[in-house]
């Protein structure tokens, strides 16, 4: 049997990388990829980058290297080192093809007994590299599966009750980070469909939905950031509000925006109220407030919440985002955070 294998730290996985396993896939029986923790040069989990490979490429077997050497170059030393742990690491396994792009095609190949199969190592074919793609993701997405991309954009989410910002929030941070926001969908589908003020549950269930595809597309049309004015737990706030119960599947829609966002921030209910004719009084805004705000700490979600004027909170949405790390502890970061002048 013929074996391949293929390293790296895939940080992130693009189309170069993609290139050598499907060669690799196209001239053998059995494919490894051993993938690199690698926190020194990426923040993003093994096991996010390791997924991304079991995405697209069901078939090959994935060795994730925890403890790999973090030395890099062409040192007989660092050499060395690198030859012994994929030695150690592949065990008994035998090697019949090494493919990579790089100087240390040679010497990992002759380490494993294996045949040196450069791939694209001009890059003539796939002209970039992750180091490119780290200092730009958006400016580089064509090289990049949506799989992938999608986990590199920070999703930030505004909640709160009606008239506390959101809107204006979102809309005005996608034209300073010049990204993509989506708006409420919820709100657009009351003004077309409602019947004396009123939606059915079945409804209730079509917004959450709609509302998720349009997110997930708008994803990829993001650079860095996708701004998103309310989620579905609001819409299952609103179902309380209407029939004093919640269908199951806008429950479960519900619950899967725990994961769905990296940054909740809850926009405060001090700012005087836009009672517009589709608004049910600011008595009814302050409860609503509550109640989003009780359900965030029912579910131990950290958020932050926004008072003062437009420019104030945008003063505080920005800095937060300036040096914001999504594969970060939050706190760690916030220990750090300093109110802009």
């Amino acid at each position: 049997m013929t074996t391949g294998l293929v390293l790296g730290k895939f940080a992130p996985l693009h189309k170069g990388h993609q290139l050598l396993i499907e060669t690799a896939l196209q001239e053998n029986e059995r494919v490894i990829v051993m993938i690199y923790h690698s926190p020194e040069v990426t923040s993003i989990p093994l096991p996010i980058r390791a997924g991304w490979l079991k995405q697209l490429y069901p078939q090959i077997e994935i060795i994730e290297a925890w403890d790999g050497p973090m030395e890099v170059g062409d040192t007989p030393d660092i050499r060395l080192r690198h030859e012994q742990y994929l030695l150690k690491k592949l065990g008994t396994t035998a090697i019949t093809n090494f493919y990579s792009s790089e100087f240390y095609g040679q010497h990992v190949s002759e380490a494993l007994g294996a045949n040196d199969r450069r791939v694209d190592s001009k890059r003539t074919q796939i002209p970039v590299s992750a180091t490119v793609i780290r200092d730009n993701p958006f400016q580089n997405r064509k090289y990049l599966a949506p799989v992938v991309y999608q986990d590199l954009i920070k999703k930030v989410v505004f909640l709160g009750a009606p008239s506390t910002g959101k809107t204006t929030l979102a809309r005005e941070l996608a034209k300073i980070h010049e990204t993509v926001w989506m708006p409420e969908y919820g709100r657009e589908y009351w003004e077309k469909h409602h019947s004396e003020r009123r939606l059915t549950m079945e409804q209730m269930i079509e917004i959450a939905e709609v509302h998720r595809q349009r997110e997930d597309a708008l994803v990829h049309e993001a650079n860095r950031f996708l701004f998103v004015d309310t989620d579905a737990t609001t819409t299952s706030m609103f179902s309380m509000a209407y029939h004093n119960q919640v269908h199951p599947r806008l429950a479960e829609l519900a619950s899967e925006t725990n994961n769905r966002y990296d940054l909740f921030f809850l926009c405060g209910a001090e700012i005087p109220y836009d009672d517009t004719w589709d608004r049910s009084g600011d008595a009814d805004r302050q409860v609503f407030q509550e109640q989003i705000k009780s359900d965030l700490l029912l579910r131990h979600l950290p958020f932050i919440t926004l008072i003062g004027t437009l420019e104030e909170r945008l003063n505080i949405v920005n800095k937060i985002l300036q040096n914001f790390d999504k594969y970060r502890p939050l706190g760690d970061q916030l220990l750090n955070w300093q109110p802009l002048n």
